[in-house]
């Protein structure tokens, strides 16, 4: 296909990011229209179906999303990227289960429209989406690019009843995720979730397919599954590489048949449950040990999402605290506290081999310590090592910059909002203007 068979719809109500794109797009020798509203953008379409729509959220006469399907009616091979300043998790998955295949984030650069339209040729098309911090359990926290991509997985698992395999480390939110699965879902069942590794052996099959009255010795009325009890909804299964390699030949029957029976009974029982499986363990390396069925790995690894350690997403620490310090003061009555930068610094600066869950758990610690004031270094339980900046990058690092790369992680936070900023920084609002000033940040506005 050559350039100039390329149509590239634009619809964007600012003038000056409308004709930046323009620009972009003509320099590419592709054929482009640009519109600034919803309805001529629409018409436009209807009778010229293009091969990819760049489509804000907030338009004067309505939002993108809900224009999402009503393009792809009318032109089911469009591909369309959504553009938004605001960062919102509920908007990003939306998009993606509703069919658009990407998602920037204003301001735009150059740079990213150009890696955009290689990947959107060779129709290989990664997601770039973002989130809203939210104070709810069963949200995600984090901007770095291995949690946006983890959200584009999300959107895509919402859109299809496929098996789910997360991997990752203890800690790093493996129930989250699945969690958020099933609500972005829309399934009308509910959410069960069993730890295959808290259980025993004997105990395992009875709470997975349940068991008549009288099946064994403790049998004293009927139970039913898990499966049974997640009809119509999501079965998690964390920890699943625990299960003996008994209990995974059952499994994968299960798998294969949409049957069981429970123990003990004799009635086959259908089951269209989604499942969705988590481990710590690499499964592929458990194979090779002869600990896990490779079949059933197959059967339970058609969709992976692997989440990184928190080691690997530093960036992210900030977010996770104010999150976790907003969350934890209200659940435990407690008074929320501001936390120093030097904190900050040596939170990010510690290795978190418990993940997420440990930083929630020191954090709340902290919390109660300091009963209000600004959070200290020794508010936490940290090693002693864990207090000192790396000599491979924080040390070669000049105070001005730590203090630059604060407060714009400060700022994108926030949404460009000043005034939440300045309180979270403990500053002025002409302290901050000075600041932004003199280190030339990036205050994005919330549209």
């Amino acid at each position: 296909m050559k350039n100039k068979e390329i149509l590239v719809v634009i619809i964007e109500d600012d003038p000056s990011l409308n004709e930046m794109l323009l620009l972009f797009f003509e320099d590419q020798d592709l054929q482009v229209r640009s519109f600034f509203n919803c309805q001529t953008g629409f018409d436009f379409i209807c009778q010229n179906p293009p091969t990819f729509v760049l489509l804000d959220q907030q338009l004067p006469d309505g939002l993108g999303i809900d224009l999402v399907k009503k393009i792809l009616q009318v032109s089911h091979h469009t591909d369309i990227v959504m553009m938004t300043a605001k960062h919102d998790l509920e908007l990003a998955i939306s998009a993606i289960k509703y069919g658009a295949v990407d998602f920037l984030h204003k301001p735009i650069q150059t740079t990213e429209l150009e890696q955009l339209l290689a990947q959107l040729l060779k129709k290989n098309q990664p997601h770039r989406l973002s989130k809203e911090i939210a104070t709810q359990p069963n949200a995600l926290v984090g901007r770095s690019r291995a949690m946006l991509m983890v959200s584009k997985q999300i959107g895509l698992c919402a859109a299809s009843n496929a098996n789910v395999l997360i991997s990752g480390e203890t800690g790093t939110g493996k129930e989250v995720v699945a969690r958020l699965i099933h609500q972005y879902s829309g399934k009308s069942g509910d959410f069960i979730a069993i730890n295959c590794a808290a259980v025993v052996d004997s105990l395992i099959e009875s709470e997975l397919f349940g068991h008549e009255k009288g099946a064994f010795t403790d049998a004293i009325k009927q139970k039913l599954g898990k499966f049974e009890l997640a009809q119509e909804g999501t079965l998690f299964l964390d920890e699943v590489a625990e299960l003996n390699l008994s209990m995974q030949a059952k499994l994968l029957r299960v798998i294969q048949e949409k049957e069981f029976e429970r123990v003990g009974g004799i009635k086959t029982l259908k089951t269209n449950a989604r499942l969705i499986s988590a481990s710590h363990r690499n499964l592929a390396e458990s194979v090779t040990g002869g600990l896990f069925r490779e079949d059933l790995r197959y059967r339970l690894d058609v969709i992976n999402i692997h989440l990184p350690p928190l080691r690997e997403r530093l960036d992210d620490i900030p977010l996770l605290v104010f999150s976790l310090i907003e969350r934890n003061a209200q659940k435990l009555n407690i008074e929320k506290a501001a936390v120093e930068e030097k904190t900050m610094l040596a939170l990010q600066n510690y290795a978190w081999s418990g993940n997420v869950r440990e930083l929630e758990n020191k954090l709340i610690q902290a919390l109660i310590k300091a009963r209000g004031r600004s959070l200290q270094v020794d508010d936490f339980d940290l090693p002693l090592s864990s207090k000192k900046i790396k000599s491979s990058e924080m040390a070669l690092m000049s105070l001005q910059v730590m203090e630059a790369k604060h407060i714009q992680a400060i700022l994108s936070y926030c949404g460009g909002h000043k005034g939440q900023s300045c309180e979270i920084l403990q500053i002025s609002r002409p302290a901050l203007d000075r600041k932004i000033q003199k280190y030339q940040l990036n205050v994005t506005k919330i549209k």
